[in-house]
Formats: C-alpha cells, structure tokens, sequence
C-alpha cells in the first residue's frame, strides 16, 4: 500500500520565501525544490539539522508567530518526504517545481543550482558518479544550468537544456538510479559458512 503524504501548501511557503521575514540570502521555492531533490537522491544521507540552515543562507529567518514558523518548516519537511517516496515508489513521477517568467516560459536553472548546493555539501561522496563514463552525463545539464554565470547565447548545450525542461527530471531519476546501483554493488556479500567434514 502506498504511504500517504499529508497536503503542503507550498503556495504559502513560497509567499514565505519572498517576504522580508525570510534571508535576503535564503532560498527560493525552486531553488530550495532542487536543494531537497540532491538531498533525498545524493549518496549519503544528510539530516536534516545539517541541510536546513543552507536554505537560510546560514543566518535565522523571522516568524509573525510560532504558526507561522511551524507552518515554514512543516511545509519544507513535508516537500522532502514527497520527494523521498516518489523516488522509492517511482523516480518517472517526479515533477520539479520551476518558475515561470512573465511570458510563461520555464525558467529551469534556479532548480539546477539548488541542486548543486545539495551536491557541495557531500561533494567527495558524489565523486564516482562525476568520474563514471557514462553515468556522469547525467550531471551535465544541471552543472551547465545551475552554474552561477551569465547565460552565453553560443553556448548550444545550454540553449538545449533551457528549452527542454523534462531533462531535468529524466537526469534525476537516473542519479537516483544510479546510486542505488552503486550501493548495492558495494554492500557487503555474506560470507559463505564452512561445513565442517
């Protein structure tokens, strides 16, 4: 039976996120979507008193009441379990959350270079994946898309992905893959019991 996940208003936490209560230097609702995806699908587990004060930018958000704060970290708490049983139950449903410019189109590198924050934290434990030959394509396009520069327009890879916003959760379900593969190849064997003659 699949485990139920309570609603979250992520309405309200990106309201949140925007307001002067919030780090100047905090997280937005996409960024902070790709933040808790490299967490839940990196190669460690990270708790969650060591990955939250990044959101924040390492200073303390402000409340109006207690509500208010149970409501902020609740809601980010709640986000991370959806992301953690879509990819135990199945990695093809996971849907970003991405912002959109006034014109509609999808804006995708705020979520990449989420991501990549959640990579930094553990980033030793993520080299076999960057060294693995093939599996390491995986990465290219949120290192291109979340990388902190300007956008150069010769850049076809980028223009690419920018254009293709599924990529991103196609690369996701195959890191996450990826790591399971690579855990269970490294999980010890037990050793076979000698019979006595």
């Amino acid at each position: 039976m699949e485990e139920q996940i309570t609603p979250i208003d992520l309405e309200a936490l990106d309201r949140y996120l925007d307001s002067d209560h919030a780090p100047d230097d905090c997280m937005g609702l996409s960024d902070l979507d790709g933040f808790l995806t490299g967490i839940v699908i990196g190669p460690e587990l990270i708790q969650p008193d060591e990955w939250m004060p990044i959101i924040w930018g390492d200073e303390e958000p402000k409340f109006d009441s207690s509500a208010q704060r149970q409501m902020v970290f609740d809601t980010i708490l709640g986000r991370y379990a959806e992301i953690t049983v879509c990819f135990d139950w199945d990695p093809k449903d996971f849907q970003p959350i991405f912002l959109t410019n006034p014109s509609g189109e999808v804006i995708v590198g705020d979520w990449a270079a989420g991501f990549l924050d959640a990579v930094e934290m553990r980033r030793m434990a993520w080299e076999p994946l960057f060294k693995h030959q093939r599996a390491k394509i995986l990465l290219e396009p949120l290192v291109i898309l979340g990388a902190d520069k300007e956008f150069d327009p010769g850049d076809r890879r980028e223009e690419f992905y920018r254009s293709k916003p599924e990529v991103i959760p196609t690369c996701a379900a195959g890191i996450f893959n990826f790591w399971k593969d690579y855990h269970k190849r490294r999980k010890p064997q037990p050793r076979r019991q000698l019979r006595p003659r």
